[in-house]
């Protein structure tokens, strides 16, 4: 009877871990990258009772029985099945979607997480919900060096990106069909900037030549004087004189689509080039003294054409743009945090690593959704979302808890019946004693 009591016993105490971590499951099932646990059992050692005997001439074998000791649980491993990914649009938020975990530093300890709900500190540190300093590689003039050693990741809110020069204006659109006679002047303005990111308002004109099909390209620039007026300095060709006639580069279509330019220069892919001068001795500080007016291929995306119907043409892209501050940032599939400034302008600032195992099962668990490596888990692998079997990174989103309700609730009922039957057993076992107690 000592057998039952011991082996009911160790169905009681196996059994409330089974209760405990379904407990722990149900209690998670809201939290944040939480990964439910699965617990199994396993048999204590039997008491052989009798051995086995081997066949005779006379008689058959025997088997052996034995009396088991109870249970014990074996395992409670973790299950790691990918959870619902859920947009909350916080630019801090990243979800893993994949094998990889975050890492994060933390009083010298190295701490792995799949919890993304990161938010940035005082210093402007991206950090886990307990503090810990995310890590990866901080961007140098917009270039990431994933071969770097990793590193906290910083976003530098107060952060301004310099002015930049305008050294090259791309055109496109449409100029209205030239015939030869009674065709206007065709023009547009736009902005472009000086080393220290002034404006410089620049006007583009197509004057249409004698000669269908073709037009005069002439462009302009106003600058401010000393003396509070305006002048206005020519870049490409001069504009015409009273009763006289508009010089610079000839640009010519045919069937509608740029054929050449006289005064450009033809590129490798067939782009076409006009260079400009920048005005000298005006308010404006110029590193480079020449600009480029880009007609891209002819018959390509945003071609130049010259079509009956209205003119359309524009500059569609520059490279110049003032100083600007850090206005907004968000996280890309591969972990890289790209700043958005007040320019306009944006820029990689940095990207975040993430950590593979071997064994990820053994993981040690800290609490906080922390891990830290062990001998079984295997060193961590290094790299950068989307490559090295990682997975990728959800920015504005957040993994959710891959706890099954339904599941959870099942197994109660499962791990309180085998509770129950276990103490039931213990009281049958007590009342064969009391009966054994009783006899006279």
């Amino acid at each position: 009877m000592e057998r039952s009591l011991i082996a009911a016993t160790s169905g009681i105490e196996a059994n409330q871990t089974y209760l405990d971590v379904i407990g722990n499951d149900i209690a998670n099932a809201n939290t944040t990258a939480f990964k439910s646990q699965s617990v199994s059992f396993a048999d204590l050692l039997n008491e052989q009772v009798a051995g086995a005997t081997a066949p005779t001439a006379t008689s058959g074998g025997i088997n052996p029985y034995a009396v088991g000791s109870g249970v014990k649980v074996g395992t409670v491993s973790e299950n790691d099945t990918q959870g619902t990914i859920e947009q909350t649009n916080v630019p801090t938020d990243v979800a893993i979607q994949g094998n990889g975990y975050l890492i994060a530093s933390q009083n010298g300890q190295t701490l792995y997480t799949r919890d993304g709900q990161l938010s940035t500190d005082a210093n402007g540190q991206l950090v886990a919900p307990n503090g810990a300093l995310i890590q990866g590689w901080m961007a140098q003039n917009g270039v990431v060096n994933t071969n770097a050693p990793i590193g906290n990741i910083t976003i530098p809110l107060q952060s301004t990106v310099p002015a930049t020069e305008t050294t090259n204006i791309t055109l496109g659109g449409n100029l209205p069909a030239n015939s030869g006679s009674s065709t206007n002047p065709v023009s547009f303005t736009t902005d472009a900037y000086d080393s220290l990111g002034n404006t410089v308002p620049i006007t583009v004109t197509f004057y249409p030549t004698s000669t269908a099909g073709q037009w005069t390209m002439v462009v302009t620039a106003e600058s401010p004087s000393s003396s509070g007026t305006t002048t206005t300095s020519d870049i490409v060709g001069t504009p015409p004189t009273s009763g006289g006639s508009a010089s610079g580069p000839t640009v010519t279509f045919k069937n509608g689509q740029l054929s050449g330019i006289s005064g450009g220069t033809q590129n490798a892919n067939g782009s076409w080039t006009v260079q400009g001068t920048w005005p000298t001795g005006s308010a404006y500080t110029f590193g480079t003294p020449t600009v480029d007016f880009t007609f891209p291929a002819p018959g390509s995306s945003g071609a130049v054409t010259q079509f009956a119907g209205n003119q359309s043409i524009s500059a569609t892209s520059q490279n110049g743009s003032p100083a600007g501050s850090l206005q907004s940032f968000s996280i890309g599939a591969d972990g890289t945090i790209t700043g958005t400034f007040s320019n306009g302008q944006s820029q990689t600032i940095g990207q975040i690593a993430l950590a593979t195992f071997a064994n990820p099962q053994g993981l040690s668990d800290l609490g906080n959704l922390m891990y830290q490596s062990t001998v079984n888990s295997g060193q961590p692998v290094i790299s950068a979302p989307g490559s090295g079997g990682a997975g990728t990174l959800v920015g504005g989103a957040l993994e959710q808890s891959n706890v099954s309700l339904s599941k959870e609730l099942t197994d109660l009922i499962v791990a309180q019946e085998a509770y129950q039957a276990n103490t039931k057993v213990i009281t049958t076992t007590d009342q064969a004693v009391q009966s054994l107690l009783q006899v006279p």
